[in-house]
């Protein structure tokens, strides 16, 4: 059932019915109110409220389902939790088996991220951003790479020389634009197409 009209005194107690019925939590309810009660004249006329309540698909709750299955079908021994912070669905994962998730250079993690945001996002109108992060990859990943941009431009700088870095994802390629931003001596760019769009680093 994805939705429950009900009638109520007042509107609070006619939800309260729906959501009864529908067994979910007050989180999961998208209430509309079909008609509001009226008290009439002397109690004649009086109206109830009739709302109806509908199942509202929670972007963490169905990105919790969709990766259960995907990982009970990888058969990987994994845990996992789904969070929404600020209208962005966060998922941390841990486990013995997080290595297989991340796969080579996190290409695993960003095909799994790029699938959940498909599901996730599927018939909505408000975009939800998904954010997919295991053993805190992500982070040790941007660590590497905000060194690894320092240390090459140091090199273009001294040489005059320009470096192209090997292709990166539209994440990975923001991290080196964002890190030498501010550096008097060198300027960035991406060229090519995805997936071999990749960045270059010039002298100024």
């Amino acid at each position: 059932m994805d939705y429950s009209e009900k009638y109520g005194k007042t509107v609070d107690e006619a939800v309260e019915l729906a959501i009864k019925d529908l067994e979910i939590s007050k989180d999961e309810a998208e209430v509309e109110i079909l008609e509001a009660p009226t008290k009439g004249f002397l109690g004649i006329g009086a109206k109830l409220a009739k709302v109806r309540v509908s199942v509202c698909n929670r972007a963490d709750k169905v990105a919790d389902e969709f990766l259960g299955s995907v990982f009970e079908k990888m058969g990987i021994s994994i845990k996992y939790r789904c969070e929404t912070i600020d209208d962005t669905v966060v998922v941390s994962i841990e486990g013995k088996d997080s290595g297989i998730v991340i796969g080579k250079r996190g290409h695993t993690l960003d095909s799994l991220q790029y699938l959940t945001s498909l599901v996730v996002n599927k018939n909505k109108d408000k975009y939800t951003r998904i954010i997919i992060n295991a053993e805190s990859y992500r982070q040790k990943r941007e660590k590497t790479l905000v060194d690894l941009a320092n240390r090459l431009a140091g090199k273009v700088a001294s040489n005059g020389r320009s470096i192209r870095l090997e292709p990166m994802n539209p994440y990975e390629r923001r991290i080196i634009h964002s890190a030498l931003q501010e550096n008097n001596r060198v300027t960035t760019k991406s060229e090519g197409e995805d997936p071999y769009r990749r960045v270059v680093i010039d002298k100024k």
